[in-house]
C-alpha cells in the first residue's frame, strides 16, 4: 500500500483524526542511514508524528521540525516533516542494538533514554514557534501526545508504529486524534474516545491485517458521525540538499579553509545528515568558490 495521509472528523467537528502509512518512506530512511532495528523505529515513529502534526497546518510550506536529545545510546533524532507530505530526518547513532524490551519488543525508549522534546512550528513566515517539554518514556507516540497536551492544549490521542525484520520495514504508520475546544468539556465523549485508543493498542498490527485507514477510522469513530475527507494525500521521503547547497555551505568556510583542503584533501566529500547523500567537490569545484568569495570582497 502507498505511503499516505487522510483526514477526518466526528462528533459535529470536534473530533479530528489523521491517519497515515509511512512503510515505504521509512524503510528508505533505514536503507539510506543503514539503520538498526531500534534506530528505524524511533526515526520511523517520529516522521510519522511529524507528518501527523504537520497535517494540521494552513499555510504552504509549513513545517513541523522534532528534535529529540535523550541520554540514551541513540543519542537523538531530528526530524523535518512538511504539510506538503515531504519529510526526511535522522539519528545520531543509527547502529543502537539493545536486548528487547520486556513486553519482547524494541527498545525504542531505552535507546533514547530520558531527555527533551524539542519542537517548531514554522509556518512560512514570522518567528516559528518553538516549545519543549520532557520526555514521558522515550517511546516518542507518548512523547508527541504529552507535548499537544501540555504545550497545545489540545487533548491529543497518538499512536504510532514501525514494523521491522531482517526483510526491512513492513508495516510503518499512525493515528492522531484530537478533541477540539468545542467538545473538550463532554468528559463522557473524551472518556470513550481514551478507552477506544486504549483498546487498539498498537497501529501497525492493524496494517499488517489489512486493515486501511478508512476502516481504522470507522471501528474507532463509525457511530460518532464519522466523516472521512475524499482527499488522499501522499507521503514520501524527500531532501531539498543539492551540489549547489553544499557549494553554497562550503563558501561560508572562507578562502583559507578552502585552500587547505584543497592542499591537503584534494577537494571535498560532504555528507548530508538528513539523507545520507554524498558530494564530492574537487578542487576546480573550490577553486571556483574561492573565486566567487575573492570577487565580492573586491566589490565590498
Amino acid at each position: 500500500m502507498a505511503d499516505q495521509l487522510i483526514r477526518a472528523t466526528a462528533a459535529d467537528g470536534g473530533i479530528r483524526a489523521v491517519g497515515a502509512i509511512t512503510t515505504r518512506l521509512t524503510d528508505e530512511a533505514r536503507r539510506r542511514h543503514k539503520l538498526s532495528p531500534e534506530a528505524t523505529a524511533a526515526l520511523g515513529r517520529s516522521m510519522t508524528a511529524g507528518l501527523l502534526m504537520a497535517s494540521s497546518m494552513k499555510r504552504p510550506g509549513s513545517r513541523v521540525n522534532l528534535r529529540i536529545r535523550g541520554d540514551g545510546p541513540l543519542g537523538g533524532l531530528l526530524v523535518d516533516a512538511g504539510l506538503d507530505g515531504t519529510v526526511r530526518g535522522y539519528v545520531n547513532n543509527p547502529h543502537v542494538d539493545l536486548p528487547p524490551n520486556p513486553r519482547g519488543k524494541l527498545d525504542v525508549g531505552g535507546a533514547v533514554g530520558k531527555g527533551f522534546l524539542y519542537v517548531v512550528r514554522d509556518i512560512g513566515f514570522g518567528y516559528p514557534y518553538s516549545s519543549t517539554v520532557e520526555l514521558v518514556s522515550g517511546e516518542i507516540g507518548e512523547d508527541v501526545a504529552h507535548y499537544l497536551v501540555t504545550s497545545e492544549q489540545t487533548p491529543s490521542g497518538l499512536m504510532v508504529g514501525v514494523f521491522v525484520d531482517s526483510s526491512g520495514v513492513t508495516a510503518s504508520g499512525g493515528l492522531l486524534v484530537q478533541v477540539l475546544p468545542k467538545a473538550a468539556r463532554d468528559e463522557a465523549l473524551v472518556e470513550t474516545l481514551e478507552s477506544r485508543m486504549m483498546a487498539l493498542r498498537e497501529f501497525t498490527p492493524l496494517l499488517q491485517a489489512g486493515k486501511t485507514l478508512p476502516e481504522i477510522f470507522q471501528d474507532l469513530l463509525g457511530d460518532m458521525g464519522l466523516f472521512i475527507f475524499p482527499e488522499t494525500q501522499m507521503l514520501r521521503f524527500h531532501c531539498g540538499c543539492s551540489f549547489e547547497r553544499v557549494l553554497g555551505a562550503l563558501k561560508l568556510l572562507g578562502e583559507t579553509e578552502l585552500e587547505d583542503m584543497i592542499v591537503k584533501d584534494n577537494g571535498a566529500e560532504v555528507t548530508c545528515e538528513f539523507c545520507g547523500t554524498v558530494y564530492q567537490a574537487s578542487i576546480d569545484d573550490l577553486a571556483s568558490v574561492i573565486n566567487e568569495l575573492q570577487a565580492e570582497s573586491s566589490v565590498s
